[in-house]
């Protein structure tokens, strides 16, 4: 069921002042549904699903504008443990101060986590992790040398 005219929001307003792109395919959408269209016609004006149009709706109509905001996504859990994360990283430190070690490399890093904590990450993720925790590499060669960004 639709808000009544008199508390029905400025939707043109708001969308003119909206930043977000995501947001202002929302609330033209909600502008079309409180001018009488169909869902269907939304979904096929703004070149979006009728799922998508469904859900937007219906979430305004029940939570109002706040219903509209992106919920946050929480994606696949992490496979080490923070616990885990903070013996890498003295690892790492310990390495790196060495005088007399080879310069760490992905590959290294890559090992020591499978050798210790028996999970296996493809390279890339394992730039992935070093670059939260503030470490970066430099390129010298075709290998990944480990520099501490610390």
């Amino acid at each position: 069921m639709a808000q009544p005219a008199c508390d029905t929001p400025d939707f043109m307003k708001l969308i003119q002042q909206e930043k977000n792109a995501r947001m202002k395919l929302k609330l033209l959408a909600l502008l079309h549904f409180h001018e009488g269209k169909s869902r269907y016609q939304i979904a096929d004006y703004l070149k979006v699903s009728r799922t998508s149009v469904n859900k937007w709706i219906s979430s305004y109509l029940t939570y109002g504008l706040d219903g509209l905001k992106d919920k946050k996504h929480t994606g696949r859990p992490a496979s080490l443990s923070d616990e885990q994360i903070q013996q890498l990283s003295r690892y790492i430190k310990h390495r790196a101060t060495t005088r007399n070690a080879d310069k760490l490399q992905g590959c290294d890093i890559q090992a020591y986590i499978a050798d210790n904590f028996g999970v296996d990450y493809e390279i890339s993720n394992i730039y992935r992790i070093l670059d939260r925790l503030g470490y970066s590499w430099v390129t010298h060669s075709p290998k990944r040398v480990l520099n501490d960004g610390i």
